[in-house]
């Protein structure tokens, strides 16, 4: 587990930004949709139907605005018999919160529940703890409209006795995993080695921070007047947490359930420039009459100079 992609639903799979260029791994599995969602997330295979998606894997990254749109394009490629790869950059933590999401939508799991079937496919899956409180506020607030949704948009039942069946077994596989400590909740005490090395140590986390801020600083010194174009269409400007600027591209069966994105800017290739700066006009020195200021009327055509 944790090498390579992983399945944890019939067609649906889970992996790294690896796993989504490798074409043997790809073919391997058939995958014909995939979903990237990390920072530079973009097409890659021109035969593959993708949904791209930019998001930080930070937890203020609002990712419950994509649910929708994610299950769509899951849900439509499953029932064409396709599959799904659904891929961030390691395969822990915005690609997880996707699929717990999804699962959570087409059954009767709760964000726990599904999280631990992905968990049992995948032994690395740990959303941070902000797509996690998200998960939990989306089975509060959304997820019986999400459920009654899809059921209106997707009336088929013929993925719900097999994913039923699949939820089972891999529930059943996760209290064994977890008992024979092949898997982790990521709550290994600090210094104590983790089974699936989920839980780092602190000389772990401090080179983690060092990348971040590294990072971070390497962002902030870029020009904000500035956006640099790739031959297919990515954009290196910042974006906002919480807007629906991060939605990139959309090549799938099911239609987007949001338009008019700002990144659609970028396709046509603009560069964003600060405007020049206006040259003001030389001040009009004043005549001082009678104790006032006052500026000097144009002469008319019919009067002479005084």
């Amino acid at each position: 587990m944790g090498n390579g992609m992983n399945k944890v639903l019939p067609g649906l799979y889970v992996g790294n930004y690896r796993d989504s260029k490798d074409s043997s791994q790809l073919a391997k599995h058939n995958i014909t949709h995939i979903l990237s969602i990390h920072d530079t997330a973009k097409k890659i295979h021109s035969d593959k139907h993708y949904l791209c998606i930019m998001a930080a894997d930070t937890p203020d990254q609002n990712l419950t605005q994509y649910f929708s749109l994610c299950n769509d394009f899951i849900h439509a490629a499953r029932l064409r018999d396709g599959n799904v790869l659904i891929h961030c950059l390691a395969g822990m933590s915005r690609s997880v919160t996707v699929a717990v999401a999804y699962i959570m939508s087409v059954t009767n799991l709760n964000w726990k529940e599904a999280l631990k079937v992905v968990r049992a496919g995948r032994a690395v899956a740990n959303p941070n703890l902000g797509f996690q409180s998200q998960l939990q506020d989306f089975e509060l607030t959304r997820l019986i409209e999400e459920r009654r949704r899809l059921k209106e948009r997707y009336p088929s039942r013929a993925l719900i006795s097999k994913d039923q069946e699949q939820c089972a077994l891999m529930l059943n596989n996760y209290e064994e995993l977890l008992q024979s400590r092949s898997i982790c909740e990521g709550r290994c005490a600090m210094g104590e080695e983790c089974p699936t090395g989920v839980c780092r140590n602190p000389t772990q986390q401090r080179r983690s921070r060092r990348r971040n801020s590294q990072r971070s600083q390497s962002e902030m010194s870029r020009s904000p007047s500035v956006t640099s174009t790739t031959s297919t269409g990515s954009t290196s400007s910042t974006r906002p947490r919480s807007g629906p600027a991060g939605l990139r591209s959309y090549t799938g069966s099911a239609p987007p359930s949001r338009t008019g994105s700002k990144a659609d800017i970028s396709k046509l290739g603009a560069t964003l420039t600060a405007p020049s700066t206006p040259q003001s006009s030389p001040p009009v020195s004043p005549k001082r009459l009678g104790g006032r200021i006052s500026v000097p009327k144009p002469l008319k055509e019919d009067e002479s100079d005084s």
